[in-house]
């Protein structure tokens, strides 16, 4: 998904990119056939130019699609000026240009030397800034990459993510070898993955919809996780965080003026924002008319010399569609609108190809895909988005529903509650009122207990009788929270650090990369600006307690959003799932259900029990709780993933 811009005899060249390599095999030869299949298999991430280094060891390549330009400028794999460093990059680095001026000049009191840059693009920045400040050039990098250096003097191997994990690396290592790339799929499509499911995560899945990182669905297959970096040679590899969100969490009582956080907040919204209009060529933003896109196009307005593109999709049917919230800010800000109309048919005409562009599965892809589809369709190449609002500002359920169990912690010391809870299931059954009953049962209402049962889609007795083998995996969202510290104070940083670090990075992000590179289109999210999220994630809770929809981000925006846009309410993008399952779906529900069941992992009965109560509309068993399972199975086909 990274874009670039470089200049090259006076034309602009974008280019987004996949990026590839194995560290580890003697033979030049077969490095480069290996990595040359690698390629092939992300064409769609760069279909218009690809490259490959290989030399003894090492073989490192990546894809690129040029939109503008098809001329060789900015080719990667891309050298150093010494030709001591070679790099493969996928990414935009937003204070490229801040750095550039830095390292055009010597550091004083130092034996650097200034370093004469031969392109204009970000690529090369990177390039001159490991070679002056080594691994530490990450913390002066403010962006979204994923990024490999080979050092052809010391024969090893660098490779960095960005620090919330908006693009991906996948690798394995084993037997001395290491390959690594945007994609699984890629990763598979070497000779050094064997295509065998991961059944260890199994249970991850089945819990969240998702597996979280560094686990995937393939045996042996893993993530570099957000601000994390490795060094590999060729003997073995060393991993190190050079960024850690929970090192933010408020510590201490802090007494600065309401005024003044909304001030910080605002300004550093609109540095976020500002650098991510960095480009010279046509880009818009998605416009929901929710709070999130619209603080993203009004402060694309303030600080923009242009006039600002919006993309919104819209429904015929008004139960659906969001439309008139999206002119009230078209409107205030005079944006060059464009409605996207789209009807319930376009989705499930388009779920097949959606399914197909799942890298590693979801439960919630396919709106993403057909939505990403629409805005390139078009004619837009790179889209600011709102993501990550909910979770800095307390947007989600989730942060008032902590604070009031937070305050219910005595309930779970009565006599009797449990029982109470488990009669008012059997009497209402419901999925909330199945998880009212998990939670009375729990020893106490903290943060700590409760949060890994907000996103939980199956509980724990559903997945035992799903699965044919005896459910004993650790709870991975329990162990990615339990460092968090979620005391009364700062609860609300609590759950935006827990959304941050499970929903989001490992749903939500995921599925934007590899959804909308379907389709190459970039997605740029100003919300997840590291010194906004530092701040934001810093301050306790009495400045961010959502007594209205996410007040600290309108008050910070002062008269910037309409009041209509403020207290609108939530809509969410919703279809008729459901139905679409018991009709238009069926066949495809009923025959990858039954080739789930013929998996030695699950239990045949269960799957056809649980589709059967479906049909029956049973409230335990909603369309999520089975689709995810038709998306797993599918996934499992398409890539001929031995169970």
């Amino acid at each position: 998904m990274g874009r670039k811009l470089i200049e090259c005899f006076d034309k602009k060249i974008i280019y987004m990119c996949g990026i590839n390599g194995i560290l580890g095999i003697e033979n030049p030869q077969k490095g480069k056939l290996f990595l040359t299949k690698m390629n092939a298999k992300m064409a769609h991430r760069g279909p218009d130019d690809d490259g490959i280094f290989t030399d003894t060891n090492i073989a490192i390549g990546q894809t690129r699609l040029s939109i503008i330009d098809l001329s060789s400028a900015g080719h990667q794999p891309m050298w150093s000026n010494d030709k001591r460093y070679c790099i493969v990059y996928n990414g935009e680095l937003y204070n490229f240009r801040e750095l550039k001026f830095d390292l055009e000049r010597a550091t004083r009191g130092s034996d650097d030397k200034p370093y004469h840059f031969i392109t204009s693009s970000d690529t090369e920045v990177i390039i001159a800034a490991y070679s002056r400040w080594g691994k530490d050039c990450l913390k002066k990098f403010n962006g979204m990459y994923g990024f490999a250096i080979w050092d052809t003097v010391k024969q090893e191997l660098f490779i960095a993510r960005d620090r919330l994990g908006i693009k991906p690396i996948y690798y394995t290592y084993k037997n001395q070898v290491l390959a690594f790339s945007s994609e699984i799929r890629s990763l598979l499509e070497s000779e050094i993955v064997p295509r065998k499911l991961n059944s260890d995560a199994l249970i991850d899945y089945l819990r969240y919809q998702t597996v979280h990182a560094p686990q995937t669905l393939v045996k042996d297959v893993v993530m570099l996780m957000p601000g994390q970096f490795m060094i590999a040679n060729k003997n073995d590899i060393r991993i190190e965080k050079y960024w850690d969100i929970n090192q933010f969490m408020p510590t201490k009582t802090i007494d600065t003026p309401y005024s003044e956080v909304c001030t910080k907040v605002n300004n550093l919204f609109e540095k976020a924002v500002q650098r991510r209009l960095v480009a010279d060529v046509p880009f818009g933003a998605f416009l929901s008319g929710g709070i999130d896109s619209s603080a993203v196009v009004g402060m694309m307005s303030k600080v923009s010399d242009s006039k600002v593109k919006t993309f919104s999709v819209v429904f015929d049917d008004e139960q659906f569609s969001e439309a008139k919230y999206a002119r009230i800010i078209a409107n205030k800000f005079n944006t060059e609108h464009h409605e996207i109309k789209l009807t319930p048919n376009d989705f499930k005409n388009e779920l097949n190809d959606a399914l197909l562009a799942m890298d590693h599965p979801s439960g919630d892809g396919p709106n993403t895909y057909v939505v990403s589809k629409a805005t390139k369709n078009a004619g837009i190449t790179m889209a600011l988005s709102g993501l990550g609002g909910d979770e800095l500002f307390a947007g989600y359920d989730i942060f008032n529903r902590t604070l009031k169990l937070d305050k219910l912690k005595w309930l779970s010391g009565i006599p009797g509650i449990s029982l109470v809870a488990k009669i008012n299931k059997s009497l209402r059954p419901s999925v909330s009122s199945a998880k009212i009953a998990e939670l009375l049962d729990l020893n106490s209402l903290n943060f700590k207990n409760t949060y890994p049962l907000s996103r939980q889609v199956l509980l724990e007795e559903q997945i035992s009788k799903l699965l044919s083998e005896k459910n004993s995996s650790k709870n991975r969202v329990a162990e990615i929270i339990k460092n968090i510290n979620g005391k009364s104070g700062n609860l609300l940083s609590a759950v935006g650090v827990a959304e941050i670090s499970t929903y989001m990075q490992n749903v939500l992000l995921r599925d934007t990369d590899q959804m909308s590179m379907a389709h190459a289109l970039e997605i740029r999210v100003p919300f997840l600006d590291y010194e906004l999220v530092e701040y934001v994630i810093g301050l306790p809770d009495k400045y961010k307690i959502p007594l209205t929809p996410k007040k600290l981000l309108t008050d910070a925006l002062g008269d910037l959003l309409p009041s209509e846009i403020v207290n609108r309410p939530k809509m969410g993008f919703t279809l008729p799932w459901k139905n679409w399952l018991k009709s238009d779906f069926k066949t495809l529900c009923e025959t990858n259900l039954k080739l789930l069941g013929q998996n030695p992992h699950f239990n045949a009965d269960e799957l056809n029990s649980l589709w059967q109560r479906f049909l029956k509309d049973d409230p335990l068993v909603t369309w999520s709780r089975i689709w995810y399972l038709v998306v797993l199975q599918r996934w499992i086909t398409e890539n001929n993933i031995e169970v």
